[in-house]
């Protein structure tokens, strides 16, 4: 009998449910709607459909390293009294798997955020995480 493989983390940092809207946009400037599945301190896993995909990856296969797709995301996260803030990320499309028929997840790896992006990120990722732990 063959083993099953062990699939490695492919983010270092812990990752916390999410389900909220992002807009994620090409090079060329065309912007696509997406929904966060999960998010951590140093990426987001994203689900969409196929034809956001195909916009995104025409090949529809998953970014050999080195060949990673590069994107500028958007989304809200709430801070301090469940105020929403604004998060301006660049990044990179490093993964990519089918779920069902016509949904994907891509795994964007953030290379940049603007203003104070990772410290709200951070923020809302340690609260939730500590959440999740008191519920335990």
């Amino acid at each position: 009998m063959k083993p099953a493989a062990i699939k490695p983390n492919l983010r270092n940092q812990q990752r916390v449910d999410v389900s909220t809207e992002i807009t994620v946009e090409k090079p060329d400037g065309c912007c696509l709607k997406c929904t966060v599945a999960n998010l951590s301190r140093t990426g987001v896993m994203i689900s969409c459909s196929q034809d956001a995909v195909q916009a995104l990856i025409p090949a529809q296969q998953s970014p050999a390293p080195g060949n990673w797709v590069s994107v500028k995301t958007r989304f809200s996260v709430p801070v301090v009294a469940k105020q929403p803030v604004s998060i301006s990320a660049g990044g990179h499309i490093v993964h990519m798997r089918r779920i069902a028929r016509n949904e994907f997840h891509l795994g964007i790896q953030f290379s940049e955020f603007e203003d104070n992006g990772f410290e709200y990120v951070d923020q809302y990722v340690a609260k939730l995480l500590a959440d999740s732990c008191n519920k335990a």
